[in-house]
């Protein structure tokens, strides 16, 4: 991911169009979040061994947190107020520490395929929080939507969703609270008029803090220990997750909310499962069926008419 996506992460009314077609920044955040975030799952899974759920998503943000915003300082950037804090750690709590959180517990008990399949409804669930402010998706966007859904309920078919009932209810939260953040960090906390998040990158760096401190106060409630000394493909993956999965993938994120809208920007849990698909096979030596690759086309499919509808309403908007 270019450096240009830090610093240019900052949460505000999206500007008017410039062309029918994605710039190449946007593009590039869009591998980021599709191909990043698509083994960030596996790589959760191996840190587990080593650093439970809470401690480990919190060590993670914080320490990235701490990494944007010390980059942010040394380009003479603005940091946050008082009132750009409790923001932060409102949309904080909600993304990284019931998004994130909840997502990593989830995998002590239901396998990283499952929930990263599961995650396939945020596209739903923020389409939907969006109907108060007035924004619907286009049809194609819909249809794509949809789309993406049924092919990703295809490839989850053998997973097992009776595994874990405990393991389910996480993720479920864990997809609830992350698009109730994304549509807030994009359409303003209730009450206020757009998102309070300070500009720029240390606005980013903001919300990583207090999330990943949020994280950190549930994992000492929970009484979690780390193993220690951590195993070395525990602490490469959880490395991993600090440098791709919040300063890259994070903050390509927030960028593509702000740019590019929650439609597209949530298309990345539609192609995931297929990332995690891929990289079992290549990685983990597992078997795909010919009904699992007929299930990643239609996932496939439904991320081209997603990208193509937002292409057309963009080219509408610019006559």
């Amino acid at each position: 991911m270019p450096s240009i996506c830090l610093m240019s992460t900052t949460i505000a009314a999206p500007p008017p169009a410039r062309a029918a077609g994605l710039p190449w920044l946007l593009i590039a955040c869009l591998l980021a979040t599709w191909v990043i975030w698509g083994s960030t799952y596996l790589a959760i899974k191996w840190a587990l061994v080593s650093f439970p759920p809470f401690f480990q998503m919190g060590t993670r943000f914080v320490a990235a947190g701490l990494l944007l915003g010390a980059w942010a300082a040394c380009r003479g950037g603005r940091w946050p107020n008082r009132a750009e804090w409790a923001h932060a750690a409102v949309l904080g709590t909600l993304m990284l520490g019931g998004g994130y959180g909840a997502t990593a517990f989830s995998q002590l008990t239901i396998s990283s395929g499952l929930v990263v399949a599961f995650i396939a409804v945020v596209p739903a669930l923020v389409a939907l929080l969006q109907w108060p402010y007035g924004v619907r998706p286009g049809r194609l966007e819909a249809a794509g939507i949809a789309l993406g859904l049924c092919g990703t309920w295809l490839l989850a078919g053998g997973q097992g969703f009776s595994a874990s009932p405990a393991g389910l209810a996480a993720i479920a939260i864990a997809c609830l609270t992350w698009s109730l953040g994304s549509v807030w960090a994009l359409q303003g906390l209730p009450g206020s008029r757009g998102s309070a998040l300070a500009p720029g990158a240390a606005g980013t760096a903001s919300q990583m803090l207090a999330g990943g401190l949020v994280l950190l106060a549930m994992s000492w409630v929970s009484e979690e220990k780390p193993a220690w000394p951590p195993t070395p493909t525990a602490l490469w993956s959880w490395l991993y997750l600090v440098v791709a999965g919040s300063l890259l993938g994070f903050s390509a994120y927030m960028l593509l909310l702000q740019r590019a809208g929650t439609a597209l920007a949530s298309s990345y849990s539609f192609v995931n499962p297929v990332i995690g698909m891929m990289l079992g096979v290549s990685l983990g030596g597992e078997v795909v069926s010919p009904a699992e690759w007929g299930a990643a086309g239609i996932v496939t499919a439904g991320v081209v008419l997603i990208l193509w509808g937002r292409r057309t309403r963009t080219a509408h908007a610019d006559r």
